[in-house]
């Protein structure tokens, strides 16, 4: 099957790219209101872009009447925000986090998570995430029924046991996020395994003198 994309309405354009395109990253994205409470939402339109400078980059939708997300009005006010990973251990209440409650809901409260104030950034976290970058804006990109919200890590914290011995790498028994594929499926990182690319030289033949 072939889809023209200039032609296929927006719809149908998400639901391609989004079943094809995966597995996406689960960036639970805190938040603080204007009134001094937690705002946290689960984002899929997520992923890392640069280490020098350290870019992620979010992709945040309006709601369905075109009124801004709590979350993109809070970024847009204090340019700042944390995205925590998602784990198995967190996934319920991640799901929770994203149910829509009234703008005054303290959402890492109502999903029974352990707020801690981030180290650099006017913003919590949740204590229970694996890790969690603490941002702030780098630009928005304004289109008209997305914002792209590039943010520049300035903190990092993670938690000791998801590090190997000397802390330089994930420890892939410990450190298993999962990720979304389509609709209410997601994957676990829980079977992970090592490809080895080849020598380039076994694809070379030598040069003959």
């Amino acid at each position: 099957m072939e889809f023209d994309f200039t032609e296929l309405e927006p719809q149908s354009r998400y639901r391609l790219l989004t079943n094809f395109i995966g597995p996406r990253p689960i960036a639970l994205v805190t938040t603080l209101s204007e009134a001094g409470h937690n705002n946290a939402a689960p984002m899929s339109f997520f992923n890392v872009f640069s280490h020098d400078p350290p870019i992620v980059v979010l992709g945040i939708q309006p709601r369905l009447s075109g009124e801004e997300k709590d979350t993109m009005a809070n970024i847009r006010r204090t340019q700042e925000f944390a995205i925590s990973m998602v784990d198995m251990a967190i996934s319920q209440q991640m799901l929770v986090c994203g149910l829509g409650f009234d703008s005054e809901i303290d959402e890492l409260s109502m999903a029974g998570l352990t707020a801690k104030t981030c180290s650099k950034i006017a913003a919590s976290y949740p204590v229970e995430a694996p890790c969690v970058f603490e941002c702030r804006v780098e630009r928005l990109i304004d289109y008209p029924r997305r914002t792209l919200v590039l943010g520049e890590v300035v903190h990092m914290h993670v938690r000791r046991e998801c590090l190997d011995g000397d802390g330089r790498y994930v420890d892939p028994e410990r450190y298993q996020p999962i990720a979304r594929l389509h609709a209410d499926n997601y994957i676990a990182s829980d079977r992970q395994f090592v490809l080895t690319a080849p020598p380039i030289a076994d694809f070379i033949k030598p040069q003959e003198k």
